[in-house]
């Protein structure tokens, strides 16, 4: 078994980076830019990019630079995006791993991994790329998350690992973003 991120198996989850919300999170600035950096280098290498939307009447829409690069967008009300009804199945079957970022990294990032974990799918989550309004918080999810076994990535170890050849023909492009 290939330990690695497989971009023909994988799926980018942007959870929640949303306008009302993303003011309060701590360092937002920065993760919002690794949000970004990663959702970029999904869409250079074909991996699919879906983002959750928590009570958009509540806490606003996406941010517009990350919902303008999503393939599609799921509502929810559910922390756990997984308790939506039509969240799990709008998965591909074919892309088994998936790859979280977003916010907030102890609610509704860190149940919608246990959840995905729990339906038999492979998870990580970009430790870089994930945020907080208390840095304790993103610490406390990370913990969690690993004890449950969900593995933390960076943004670049995504990157390189879907890349995975100097050769690729998209390899300066994937540089240029992650650097």
């Amino acid at each position: 078994m290939n330990l690695a991120l497989d971009r023909d198996r994988s799926l980018l989850l942007v959870v929640d980076v949303q306008e009302r919300l993303h003011p309060a999170i701590h360092d937002g600035a920065r993760v919002l830019e690794e949000v970004l950096r990663l959702v970029r280098v999904a869409r250079l290498l074909g991996v699919p990019v879906f983002a959750t939307e928590h009570a958009p009447q509540a806490i606003g829409p996406l941010l517009p630079g990350v919902a303008s690069l999503t393939d599609r967008i799921v509502r929810k009300t559910h922390f756990d995006a997984c308790g939506e009804a039509a969240f799990l199945p709008a998965l591909p079957k074919e892309r088994p791993e998936i790859l979280l970022c977003g916010t907030e990294a102890h609610v509704c990032v860190l149940q919608t991994a246990l959840g995905l974990r729990a339906a038999g799918r492979r998870v990580r989550v970009a430790r870089d790329a994930i945020g907080s309004r208390r840095p304790a918080s993103v610490v406390a999810a990370l913990d969690r998350m690993d004890h449950h076994g969900i593995e933390a990535v960076t943004v670049e170890m995504a990157a390189f690992e879907w890349t995975r050849d100097a050769a690729d023909p998209r390899f300066k492009d994937v540089l240029r973003l992650v650097k």
